[in-house]
């Protein structure tokens, strides 16, 4: 079997460096499986932009292959982002309107990477984009909003886009509730899609499982 693609030590350490939460072993996971689905020659597409840090790795992935990465995003937070939450950061709070706007920070870091032009960042709300999406995709990675409405708004509205052979990801999968303070709607999205029968699970990695679309009924 052949080794896991790995990126080259300054997109992981640009990685490494953004703001974000996703650890280096799930980063390196979904670099490997963003490399593999690439070569289907179809985009690459992300739910939940944040600040760019997972984007990075798509953007590089997608880059060597000649696709593209797009990433989508509303840039106002996800719940547990907003002020007197755990994983609220104040540094990203626009101060002119007083809500989170983490779009600068990272138009930011694309550009510390080197990788604005890789990548196609979409403004808006997750559900609303995919109504407006045409095409196949050759990988979704859902990463957004953990409450059961958005996690199942966003794997219904995206799953249907993944091409045979393509992955779905699925970040912040914990089968234990005593594990994550966000929530188990992450794992329910995923248990919805095996038993969907359009997906088969390829691997999983601390939080991170990534599934391959081998059947229709989603």
């Amino acid at each position: 079997m052949a080794a896991a693609a790995q990126p080259k030590p300054e997109i992981l350490a640009a990685f490494e460096a953004a703001k974000g939460f996703m650890p280096a072993d799930e980063g390196l996971a979904l670099y490997a499986a963003a490399t593999e689905a690439a070569e289907l020659g179809l985009p690459l597409l992300e739910v939940g932009t944040y600040c760019g840090r997972s984007t990075i790795l798509l953007a590089d992935a997608a880059r060597e292959a000649g696709v593209t990465a797009i990433t989508v995003d509303h840039h106002r937070g996800s719940e547990e982002q907003q002020p007197g939450w755990e994983y609220h950061d104040p540094e990203t709070v626009d101060p002119e309107v007083g809500r989170m706007d983490t779009l600068p920070t990272f138009r930011r870091t694309l550009h510390r990477a080197g990788l604005e032009e890789h990548v196609i960042a979409m403004v808006g709300r997750s559900p609303q984009v995919a109504k407006a999406w045409g095409g196949p995709l050759g990988l979704v990675f859902i990463d957004g909003g953990h409450t059961d409405e958005h996690a199942t708004a966003d794997y219904e509205g995206w799953a249907p886009h993944v091409a045979q052979g393509g992955l779905l990801l699925i970040h912040d999968v914990f089968p234990d509730p005593v594990d994550i303070m966000t929530g188990q709607a992450p794992y329910r999205v995923y248990l919805r899609a095996l038993e969907s029968g359009a997906f088969t699970e390829v691997s999983a990695t601390d939080s991170l499982r990534v599934l391959r679309r081998t059947g229709a009924g989603i």
